[in-house]
């Protein structure tokens, strides 16, 4: 199930972020490389000197970033999701806003107690940076809803 997953919630995060191979400022300030990277393995942050990466090197970062970050966080504050596209779909929730937009939700409420049928809509609330609305996580979301 958790190979499954983390294939699923790639191919989110493979579509959502896109690919930069050379560093970039993120639409919150944050100096970001490959598909939303903003630190290396090493805990180094990523700054905007640092040399341009490959496309296999920004896989090899995605891919450590979900197995090592964000699929421990979504199992620890969610452990009950036994399935493989709801599973990808949180992942890259919390891939997207940070564990903590997940640990303080009521989408995480829904997701503990099995509420399953409320969980799109909890994901469809999560749509605005800036105070805007913006039209890319009004898509992320809804590519997210359709997995639960």
């Amino acid at each position: 199930m958790i190979e499954l997953a983390i294939l699923v919630a790639l191919a989110l995060m493979r579509r959502f972020e896109g690919l930069y191979l050379t560093p970039y400022l993120c639409p919150a300030g944050v100096p970001t490389i490959g598909y939303g990277a903003t630190y290396y393995e090493d805990g180094t942050r990523v700054t905007l000197i640092d040399a341009a990466i490959t496309r296999e090197r920004a896989e090899q970062l995605l891919l450590w970033m979900v197995r090592t970050v964000y699929l421990p966080q979504v199992m620890r504050l969610c452990p009950g999701i036994d399935n493989p596209n709801r599973l990808a779909a949180i992942i890259d929730f919390t891939f997207n806003l940070g564990a903590s937009a997940l640990k303080n939700s009521t989408l995480r409420r829904k997701i503990n107690a099995g509420a399953w049928d409320y969980v799109p809509a909890e994901l469809r609330k999560w749509i605005k940076g800036g105070g805007k609305v913006l039209r890319g996580l009004v898509i992320r979301r809804e590519a997210e809803a359709v997995l639960i």
